[in-house]
């Protein structure tokens, strides 16, 4: 469900609206589609490195604290986005690369930790409904920090509303495939942060499954503008099936 969140990763959107006729979109769609295309075109104009803090509480309420490195990283074809976790605790260790290429689905490289001796694949790649497992044992999900619903052929535009003082799209992605995933994500994406820069400021964002059961809620938090670029201090995402809740909180470097 980043410090520069259309950067890296973090955060959600699209919206409900009138159904289509068989070959045309309706005008709530032809909007969302337009809006995803504009971010989706956006990539980071240079290298970046935060670091931070992740901290889980799970259905036990046990909490779990370690830092966490997000490290993006821009090529001639395409940027990718490195996340990775420092501690002691071998459960929640883990390094993972979303690679974000134009007109083409994310990929994400897991480090493969748990290979049998005398395996030398150093990573397993994972695409769309795969990457919906934990990362390092939290709540967010691969695809979550890939912004995997952006990729998602349905998208529409429900409305504009002020949340949070803020002029808001709202919006929600329909995934295809379902298979123990999300069905749909809606969100509140900040209109000031798509015009201007063509970035994802996530108001709040809400994630369900096929029945329309509420999964996940995601809740940034401290959204600044630093250097020309929106940055995110904290997300903090809710399990609604576990009651269990994990937070990152970044560093913002001012200067």
């Amino acid at each position: 469900m980043t410090t520069r969140i259309a950067c890296a990763a973090f955060c959600w959107l699209m919206a409900a609206g009138a159904t289509a006729t068989t070959n045309e979109l309706s005008e709530a769609e032809t909007e969302g589609r337009s809006i995803v295309q504009h971010l989706l075109a956006q990539r980071p104009a240079e290298n970046f490195t935060n670091s931070g803090i992740l901290k889980i509480r799970d259905a036990k309420r046990q909490r779990t604290e370690m830092q966490v490195e997000l490290r993006t990283f821009v090529t001639e074809t395409n940027w990718q986005a490195l996340y990775f976790t420092r501690g002691t605790n071998k459960d929640h260790a883990a390094s993972l690369t979303v690679i974000h290429t134009a007109s083409q689905p994310n990929e994400y490289r897991l480090a493969n930790f748990s290979r049998p001796t005398g395996d030398t694949n150093e990573f397993v790649t994972l695409r769309g409904a795969q990457a919906m497992i934990p990362f390092a044992g939290s709540d967010f999900w691969l695809a979550d920090l890939g912004l995997e619903f952006l990729h998602w052929p349905a998208q529409r535009l429900l409305k504009k509303e002020v949340r949070r003082s803020q002029s808001c799209y709202v919006l929600e992605s329909r995934n295809p495939d379902t298979n123990g995933g999300y069905a749909r994500v809606v969100s509140w994406m900040d209109i000031d942060s798509v015009r201007d820069a063509g970035q994802a400021a996530i108001i709040l964002a809400e994630a369900y499954d096929a029945k329309g059961k509420l999964v996940k809620e995601f809740e940034p938090k401290g959204i600044t503008k630093i250097h020309g670029q929106w940055q995110l201090e904290e997300m903090e995402i809710y399990n609604a099936k576990t009651g269990s809740r994990t937070s990152i909180k970044f560093k913002l470097d001012s200067k």
